[in-house]
């Protein structure tokens, strides 16, 4: 069930995490997490009446570019979570978009920015984001999340341990056609060492794999954080996904 909160600045639902969204440690998995993100702005998106429908119509779309997620705890099993997102800011043909995730008493678990390319779908290329979109949305834009955030940009290191191909497979694909941003992370997050704990993430999506594509993963792993450039077969690169070692 998903609910408008009382501020106009902010959309917001609340959930309870399933036994279906967690790891072996009872905690809510990295793949889970994300997808409380997505579905909270689709969700916000659909209330509004510009949601899924809308833009096929008008053959437009909201393209993920970027995430930066910070992760302050994992919510557990059976725990009730609040999850909320607003934009803060237009500029041309990008859209940027703050998210939390917060615990019954109010306390933040999760804390993420976005930034989102509005795309003219039939001729596969960035947009100025239209008037209507503005105006359905000028009731919505407060203030973004306090702090820094990193470039929208990810770098993709020079070397790495090139892992076994992935092939985009039907679970992978959103209604959008393409592989489905969490499903990125999903592949990268395998590549793992087993004692890695994710704190937070950055990544950068490049190019829409879509249905029969392969993925050539590259592994990068450091003190701090590891990389996973997901690549195609000609040079490509599908998504960078920085992991962030707590």
């Amino acid at each position: 069930m998903h609910i408008r909160v009382e501020r106009k600045d902010m959309y917001q639902f609340k959930s309870r995490v399933r036994y279906s969204e967690i790891n072996s440690e009872q905690q809510l998995t990295l793949p889970a997490l994300l997808d409380y993100l997505q579905d909270c702005c689709t969700f916000e998106s659909e209330e509004l009446g510009i949601g899924v429908d809308y833009l096929a119509r008008e053959h437009v779309a909201w393209v993920l570019s970027s995430w930066e997620i910070r992760i302050a705890r994992y919510p557990k099993m059976g725990e009730e979570i609040s999850v909320s997102t607003w934009p803060y800011d237009f500029k041309g043909f990008y859209g940027y978009r703050n998210f939390q995730i917060k615990d019954e008493n109010g306390a933040e678990l999760v804390r993420a920015n976005s930034v989102w390319v509005f795309m003219d779908t039939e001729r596969m290329r960035p947009v100025k984001i239209s008037d209507h979109m503005i105006k359905v949305y000028r009731d919505e834009i407060t203030g973004g999340l306090s702090g820094e955030w990193g470039d929208r940009k990810v770098a993709a290191p020079d070397d790495g341990e090139k892992k076994e191909p992935v092939r985009v497979a039907r679970f992978h694909i959103d209604t959008n056609h393409h592989m489905n941003n969490g499903k990125y992370v999903l592949v990268a997050e395998e590549f793992l060492p087993d004692d890695f704990v994710v704190g937070g993430l950055r990544v950068e999506y490049r190019k829409a794999a879509v249905l029969g594509d392969t993925l050539y993963p590259v592994v990068t792993v450091g003190e701090q954080s590891a990389t996973v450039v997901l690549g195609g077969e000609a040079d490509e690169v599908y998504a960078v996904v920085q992991f962030l070692r707590r």
